[in-house]
């Protein structure tokens, strides 16, 4: 909530306080023959790992059982393997960690955990639709791969390269490079590199404040790549690059304000009724659906312990919530990750063909340029899930 990344801190408490307040507007949740609101309580990590370990002692000691967290993998992975001493070691107050944006895939994968839920697509999910869309552009023939430097980033970097070699062995990668994480003021130094690489295009999977800092210096320095990132269309991205970001800035999520239909633009209004301001328009089907899939969880297995709730919300599909059908996910079983749909998107002025709605009053939007539905999006995985008796 605080540091570099307050931002992203602020913006995701939004999406969590107007879900639980739709889930108190109707009564809360249905539990022991009665109906109980539900308590969002916000704490300040820093950017910390420790400091969000500290904080996690003190929740657990007030018997919280569902914490929820995503801003940095490193400090999902310290939370998960705190709650799987703690939630041994105490199996009368157990948790879950509910993860709505820390995207290594080694959470659900090697590092898996039954205390652990996924609701965000991981990174290797991510890769594989913006790399499906630079298959098919084939007259990008040169790309720089840059990222934060930490274990979300390196992974993306290397993904990148893996996945690149498979789909587009004729692309030549002109950069591969990591820079510290949320502590980069100036990107002008690797802006520069960027462009004196002769880069067409641009794959980083930063966020925040640092990639709102990159994509303005790419636009200091009169770089013309283009850019395939996995949060371009927030936080300050569209604004930052204005007119030189149209046609050329991708971004991948799980949805985006100008997706269409019904219940998506009803779903994208009822969250500017309640945030009216343009800078708060950062708003994500993800975050939304992860409260009402708890609350449906809550309310099949009729606790609040963990366990019980953990074992609901295996298999459980967004069909089975408030949101209905028109995002269709399922949070598999095997490892805890959502399979959800991933649309890749590409910013332009708003107002053209496919742009009803502005983000964060920038005057650019994103369009569809592909959407993958959740059997196109799912990738193997590795996990060996060791469950409680």
């Amino acid at each position: 909530m605080s540091g570099p990344f307050g931002n992203a801190g602020e913006a995701v408490f939004r999406n969590l306080l107007i879900a639980v307040e739709r889930v108190n507007q109707r009564g809360g949740v249905r539990i022991g023959g009665s109906q109980r609101p539900l308590l969002l309580q916000r704490y300040d990590s820093k950017g910390s790992a420790e400091e969000a370990l500290g904080l996690l002692r003190g929740v657990l000691d007030q018997r919280t059982a569902f914490v929820l967290q995503g801003n940095s993998s490193a400090t999902a992975a310290a939370l998960v393997d705190a709650l799987d001493k703690h939630n041994e070691r105490e199996p009368r107050r157990r948790a879950l960690l509910l993860n709505y944006s820390a995207v290594d895939p080694a959470l659900t994968n090697e590092r898996c955990s039954f205390w652990h839920f996924r609701f965000d697509a991981h990174a290797d999910m991510r890769l594989d639709a913006l790399t499906e869309q630079l298959r098919d552009e084939r007259a990008v023939q040169r790309i720089y791969l840059i990222g934060q430097d930490y274990s979300f980033g390196q992974h993306v970097l290397k993904q990148a390269r893996v996945m690149l070699a498979a789909k587009r062995p004729d692309l030549q990668i002109v950069g591969d490079e990591l820079h510290p994480l949320g502590k980069v003021r100036d990107f002008l130094p690797y802006a520069t590199k960027i462009k004196l690489s002769g880069a067409q295009a641009v794959l980083t999977g930063n966020w925040g404040n640092d990639l709102t800092l990159l994509v303005r210096a790419l636009r200091e320095v009169g770089s013309e790549a283009r850019l395939y990132t996995f949060y371009g269309n927030a936080l300050g991205a569209p604004a930052a690059i204005g007119e030189a970001g149209i046609g050329r800035v991708l971004a991948v999520a799980e949805w985006h304000p100008n997706l269409g239909g019904a219940p998506s633009d009803a779903f994208f209004a009822a969250f500017r009724q309640r945030f009216p301001q343009p800078q708060d328009d950062y708003v994500h089907v993800r975050i939304q659906l992860l409260v009402e899939m708890l609350a449906a969880a809550i309310e099949r297995a009729n606790s609040t312990e963990a366990a019980d709730v953990a074992r609901a919300l295996e298999g459980a599909t967004s069909e089975g919530t408030s949101m209905g059908t028109w995002h269709r996910a399922q949070m598999r079983a095997a490892d805890h990750q959502l399979q959800q749909p991933l649309v890749v998107s590409v910013m332009d002025r708003a107002g053209t063909p496919g742009i009803a709605h502005d983000i964060e009053g920038s005057g650019f939007g994103f369009r569809t340029l592909r959407r993958l539905e959740p059997g196109n999006t799912a990738r193997p995985h590795s996990c060996r899930m060791l469950r409680p008796d």
